[in-house]
């Protein structure tokens, strides 16, 4: 069967460039329901059905035991409500649909009804899994035999299936008869269990070769590129055109890469969309993965996560081995400029003190309670939940003052150029990914932002492109205003030598620029001194050690925050079972403002600490004596 494709006019609105990257349906903080800002986020997780279980685990069907019965029965009730209750959940995240057909799911699906009866009943809130990006589709073909058009199909025109696991098929988020069966879950979702927040996950896969996803590209194709553009190709009549194949570089490979990432994100705003029309302050989420070293079409999370209001990073977890510095901060940095919560497994007292430092608004997912099980792993049975977290838990519900409200402190932005990280040489990506490492391991006061960001630049002391060698006309526009506005640029490695396609320019983009509003070094120059050059060499916040001491060991990072009456040093210490100590703190204060107290509030000891200080000019210093894991310096102003 054949299914119709949209309206070609809505095609052709769809791919033009300046339509939908303008617009941002995340809610505004006071658009958000107030216990997201007030409470924030504890989470336990347990999101997979029985079914989906059963098969999971290793069976060849889908009929559960007597024991997984019981088990998954025993997860359901009140008891297990009140024992997430008392491990300091406020928020679950559970099952609503899978992929496997309405009436194979039809009991599961009435039993999370049941269950987010008893979550809300005791004060819980409940987000719900929406659907996976792929179905189970020996149980949901015999539902819709018309759902085979929706599979997406590899460069051989076989099915897409989900890693290993051959039962489920990845499917078109772009086919509108695919969008219209999942809006009817959402309205489950939201009428029916009254949840709280809505989870898409596996925002991972765009589309394929498929003849849905094949005729959505060549309308792309049709609307984005000129005549001229399509004449390299040898496309006279776009309607002929092909997805590129895999390993192939140049124009069509830079359009697919571009169409996917569009397309994914298109998807997550319909869906976002239709949510809002059934209540406007409904949270939503999805799953692309955390924030990489570069952009991996089709995940764009500058495009995706200004459809919603969080996403998942399953990616490893922060850790110091040896001299490498593993960390989830260019995910939570992103969330915080993108205005969007950070879903992660924090599981040890490291984990959460990341997430209270960098993330907004949410601890993480403590732990997951599969089969009654309250556990730290997915899949795992027993409670082997940390005991450590029990003080940062207590430290999250009890300190929201320190978290709540905050805007981060920033005196650059980074930019991650879509064009500059997927089209060009990766050693262009490569080296804004070793910026940034720079700044969180030498704990500078930085945000990563992406191409739309560029429109909003004033509240950065100094904008750095480093390895942004592909800009367009509309963007070298906007860093000229801000330029002539009287912000700074940190230029590093060549910069606008091609325009968004990689059609190199006979000259760079941003010309001669003046020299007290640009810092411009090599690749393989001193990215820290430029940056702090292009800061007037005053950052906002500078942490030496006590002489005698040396440097600090790798393993502090560092984020400031900034509320109305106070500012935050928040310090996070990688190093595990070594603390660091005799730190010396200089520190920028508001113009007009006048430090009264200076404390350190920590999940690591009891009570806040007063510690002295001495104000010079607009700066103040202090000892901080020690940090183990996490301590946040609050400095309260008049």
């Amino acid at each position: 069967m054949t299914t119709p494709l949209r309206p070609l006019l809505l095609l052709a609105l769809l791919f033009l460039p300046s339509v939908g990257r303008a617009e941002t349906l995340t809610l505004p903080q006071d658009k958000r329901p107030q216990w997201v800002q007030q409470d924030g986020i504890v989470m336990a997780g347990s999101w997979e059905p029985l079914l989906f279980r059963v098969r999971r685990d290793g069976s060849s069907g889908y009929e559960p035991t007597p024991q997984q019965r019981a088990d998954y029965q025993q997860e359901h009730s009140p008891e297990m409500v009140q024992r997430l209750k008392q491990l300091g959940v406020n928020f679950v995240m559970m099952h609503c649909y899978k992929g496997a057909g309405l009436e194979a799911e039809k009991e599961s699906m009435a039993d999370a009804v049941r269950f987010a009866r008893l979550c809300h009943d005791a004060g819980l809130r409940v987000g719900v899994y929406n659907y996976s990006g792929a179905f189970i589709w020996e149980l949901f073909f015999k539902e819709r035999p018309d759902a085979k058009d929706w599979v997406v199909l590899d460069h051989n025109h076989r099915p897409l299936t989900y890693g290993t696991a051959k039962y489920r098929y990845r499917f078109n988020r772009n086919h509108p008869d695919a969008e219209a069966f999942y809006r009817g879950l959402v309205r489950f979702a939201v009428e029916d269990i009254k949840a709280d927040l809505i989870h898409f996950d596996n925002y991972a896969v765009g589309p394929g070769w498929d003849a849905n996803s094949v005729d959505r590209f060549r309308h792309y194709l049709a609307h984005t590129l000129s005549p001229e553009q399509l004449a390299t190709l040898g496309l006279s009549d776009p309607t002929t055109a092909q997805p590129p194949a895999p390993g192939t570089t140049g124009l069509l490979r830079f359009a697919w890469d571009d169409f996917c990432s569009q397309s994914l994100a298109d998807s997550y705003w319909a869906m976002c969309r239709y949510a809002r029309t059934l209540r406007p302050d409904i949270l939503v989420e999805c799953n692309p993965g955390g924030v990489h070293s570069n952009i991996r079409p089709p995940v764009d999370h500058g495009q995706l996560l200004r459809g919603g209001e969080a996403f998942w990073d399953e990616g490893r977890p922060p850790e110091l081995q040896g001299d490498k510095l593993t960390t989830r901060i260019r995910t939570y940095k992103v969330a915080r400029a993108m205005q969007n919560i950070a879903f992660a497994y924090t599981r040890t007292p490291l984990e959460m003190a990341e997430s209270m430092a960098f993330n907004l608004d949410c601890l993480g997912s403590i732990c997951w309670f599969e089969y009654a099980h309250p556990s730290n792993y997915p899949g795992s049975k027993g409670t082997d939940i940390n005991s450590k977290t029990a003080p940062y838990i207590r430290f999250f519900h009890q300190r929201r003052d320190l978290l709540r409200g905050t805007r981060v402190v920033a005196d650059v932005a980074v930019l991650r150029s879509f064009p500059s990280q997927v089209f060009a040489p990766a050693d262009n990506a490569a080296l804004t990914d070793r910026v940034e490492q720079a700044l969180i391991e030498n704990r500078g006061c930085f945000q990563i932002i992406y191409d739309h960001q560029l429109a909003d630049l004033n509240r950065y002391r100094a904008l750095v492109l480093a390895g942004c060698v592909a800009l367009s006309e509309e963007q070298i526009q906007q860093i000229r205003r801000y330029v002539d506005s009287g912000g700074r640029l940190c230029i590093i490695g060549p910069v606008a030598t091609h325009d968004q396609w990689m059609d190199p320019r006979k000259s760079p983009g941003l010309g001669t620029l003046p020299q007290e509003r640009a810092v411009e070094i090599a690749a393989d120059g001193n990215a820290l001194n430029a940056i702090r050059r292009a800061c007037d060499n005053r950052p906002s916040v500078e942490i030496a050690s006590k002489p005698p001491a040396g440097p600090i060991p790798l393993g502090l990072c560092a984020e400031l925050t900034d509320q109305p009456n106070r500012r935050l040093l928040h310090l996070v210490n990688y190093r595990k079972n070594t603390p660091v100590g005799q730190l010396e703190v200089t520190l920028r204060i508001p113009d007009q403002r006048q430090p009264t107290d200076v404390h350190l509030a920590s999940p690591d000891h009891t009570e806040d600490l007063k510690i002295p200080f001495q104000q010079h000019a607009d700066t103040i210093r202090f000892t901080i004596p020690s940090v183990h894991t996490y301590e946040i310096a609050v400095v309260t102003l008049k």
